[in-house]
């Protein structure tokens, strides 16, 4: 294989969470009087860190969201998981051939530890990552379109960014990555290719991506 390092996202990568996710976000964010579409709030916060919904609600209103506003989303996120959470099509039988051919890989999410590990548990992904193989937008300054969790995530797994690939399917994790000086695969499964525009390859099925990397 080309590369020494397969970096996952997850929402939307390895769990099919961002249908989910994205509903109960807009639905919040319209209780609380910011009134969101499912497709405004695909399109604004798909592949971010919960402080870019903060910062974009601010700068548009002028108000600040409620001090609890991330318990309440999370919760409520965290519940629908249990219900409707499943791991996107694909993604084990890529593990599984990684594992196979010894090529070491990890997850570097937006999303925080605690929602990475709810929906591995959820869907048995769990027992594909160790603990050390999941990263968060929590270990760092910066999400993502910022290039931190991507290099911190090579740092800690031992591999410079150049051996690294990236599997991504927001237009900011593609972004964050190109910063981070990574190859980056584009998975077009939710996402239109033409947001992805600046992926080194784009691809609209998770079973091929083993044969893509060779």
């Amino acid at each position: 294989m080309r590369y020494d390092l397969v970096i996952f996202d997850n929402d939307g990568v390895l769990v099919d969470s961002e249908p989910i996710s994205n509903r109960l976000l807009a639905g919040y964010l319209t209780e609380l009087g910011h009134p969101t579409s499912y497709e405004e709030s695909l399109r604004d916060y798909m592949g971010s860190a919960m402080h870019r919904v903060h910062d974009l609600v601010e700068e548009r209103t002028g108000q600040r969201l409620p001090d609890d506003f991330d318990d309440v989303f999370h919760a409520r996120v965290f519940a629908a998981f249990e219900r409707e959470l499943k791991p996107v099509a694909g993604a084990v039988d890529v593990l599984e051939r990684l594992v196979a051919d010894g090529v070491p890989y990890c997850v570097a999410s937006s999303g925080s530890h605690e929602r990475i590990r709810v929906g591995h548990r959820t869907t048995g992904l769990d027992e594909w990552f160790e603990e050390e193989w999941v990263f968060s937008s929590e270990d760092v300054g910066r999400g993502k379109p910022a290039p931190d969790l991507f290099l911190y995530a090579a740092e800690r797994m031992g591999v410079a960014p150049e051996r690294c690939v990236v599997v991504e399917d927001s237009p900011l994790g593609v972004q964050a990555a190109v910063a981070a000086g990574m190859d980056v695969y584009g998975f077009t499964g939710m996402t239109p290719a033409e947001r992805l525009a600046g992926a080194s390859q784009l691809f609209g099925d998770m079973g091929q991506l083993a044969e893509l990397l060779e």
